[in-house]
């Protein structure tokens, strides 16, 4: 009998079961498919070794700025792909190595709860007294009609050889952004199409706006409070009909991308186990991560939240050390949020609108990137810091980057939040010069109404 038996083996489900084993425990993992799940396999990692090569593009695009004459003779697909395969191989085979390290009993198969106390992987039964369900989750196609047909997917976009001529990009969260950068850069004609006010709508109104207008300053068209009623067939590719609040207008494009992101929780037998799910699909969690059977514990993109990886990693420590004694409230507040478009977006906290709404009475400082002189150096000045912070006590609620090395940064004010930092504390810090990591402290100097680059208010 296992002390505790881990059910997925992506990022969440990995990290949840190495540290278990650190604690002693007789741990074993449950994986059908890859190691890795879809942030190593079909997510994060690839994509990024493709935005990789995204920048290095864009950068010898750029070089004139600098006195480089350079141009782009070719682009090699195939290396872009071998790259972007090889850095999830590398991290897989890893993966494997230090479970193996830390005696973790690797289980192949599909699991599923046979009793509250027992799961069935492919006919073989496996006790344990506690469970950590890190199933993850999948992309379903939205009910919009004619869609099929055109529909490009993320996992056709990574291993593309011939970039579409156009593509309409309909939603507007991280994944669909980083899609349509993607796209752009490489050369299509890439239209954004979403239902909300502004992209990122989660994010802070701000930061929404700033990206948006980046998006459409790079040759992005940006179409926001727009839905998309329906696709055709059409002479060059499909007609996509785009229904606003004020008018309704129709694009032509050959490939048409859309998905929404849903819980891995059917087929778990989750109702044999007395597991419940939330009114949207997802495995209901406490504070302190476990389900509504006490001795099982979900993470990650099963229970929802922002739904990235890094998200799920640390979940996936809180539940091992609950399942084994521990008592931690998770700190939902302190996760990160990360988009890696150009520019990158990053958060962590309250956005302004959230604050208000909480009837906090806020201060906000701000610093934009066109005074920072690494930006100015650097040619590379569109952005800002924002953080928000209590009017009285100056604690820090929420601190929003949009900008290069905004996912970088936003460590930074992750670590500032866990301990506690009051602005005035964080405004009296010292960085090297000239670094992005400046704003963040000029930020917080504003904050504090003494910011010494900025005009007097």
């Amino acid at each position: 009998m296992y002390d505790l038996i881990v059910v997925g083996g992506g990022a969440g489900g990995y990290a949840g079961a190495i540290r278990a084993a650190q604690l002693g425990a007789k741990v074993a993992l449950v994986e059908k498919a890859q190691l890795g799940g879809v942030c190593v396999n079909r997510g994060c990692i690839p994509l990024k070794s493709w935005l990789k090569a995204a920048e290095i593009l864009r950068r010898v695009q750029a070089g004139a700025a600098f006195g480089i004459q350079a141009t782009v003779d070719s682009i090699d697909f195939q290396t872009i792909i071998d790259n972007k395969n090889s850095s999830s191989e590398k991290i897989r085979l890893g993966m494997e190595g230090l479970l193996q390290n830390n005696g973790v009993d690797l289980i192949r198969g599909h699991a599923a709860f046979k009793n509250p106390s027992e799961i069935d992987v492919d006919g073989a039964l496996y006790p344990a007294a506690k469970f950590i369900i890190a199933s993850g989750g999948h992309t379903v196609t939205p009910d919009i009609p004619g869609l099929g047909a055109a529909l490009l997917t993320t996992d056709e976009v990574l291993d593309m050889q011939k970039v579409p001529g156009s593509v309409l990009v309909y939603g507007a969260e991280t994944i669909d952004v980083e899609m349509a950068t993607l796209l752009h850069t490489f050369g299509s004609k890439v239209y954004l199409v979403a239902d909300s006010r502004n992209v990122l709508p989660k994010e802070d109104h701000d930061s929404g706006q700033r990206l948006g207008q980046a998006l459409n300053d790079a040759g992005i068209e940006v179409f926001t409070r727009t839905g998309l009623a329906s696709v055709k067939a059409a002479e060059k590719g499909f007609a996509c009909e785009l229904a606003g609040k004020k008018k309704s207008r129709t694009i032509e494009v050959e490939r048409v991308m859309a998905g929404l992101r849903k819980p891995n929780a059917a087929d778990l037998g989750l109702a044999q186990a007395g597991i419940q799910l939330a009114q949207d699909g997802f495995i209901r969690i406490d504070e302190y991560l476990r389900t509504t059977n006490r001795n099982v514990y979900a993470i990650g993109d099963a229970t929802g939240g922002t739904m990235q990886s890094h998200a799920a990693s640390a979940m996936a420590v809180t539940a091992s050390e609950n399942a084994l004694g521990a008592k931690k409230r998770f700190p939902f507040d302190l996760i990160p949020r990360g988009t890696w478009s150009f520019p990158e977006v990053a958060s962590v906290g309250l956005t302004e609108e959230q604050a208000e709404n909480q009837d906090l009475d806020i201060d906000v400082g701000y610093f934009p990137y066109s005074i920072n002189g690494y930006a100015i150096a650097r040619n590379e000045t569109f952005g800002a810091v924002k953080i928000i912070a209590d009017a009285k006590y100056r604690i820090i609620y929420g601190v929003h980057i949009v900008g290069p090395h905004a996912t970088e940064l936003i460590g930074e004010a992750v670590l500032a939040m866990q301990l506690e930092y009051t602005t005035d504390e964080l405004a009296a810090g010292m960085r090297i010069h000239p670094t992005f990591s400046e704003a963040v402290v000029d930020a917080a100097r504003d904050a504090e109404k003494w910011a010494l680059y900025l005009p007097k208010k």
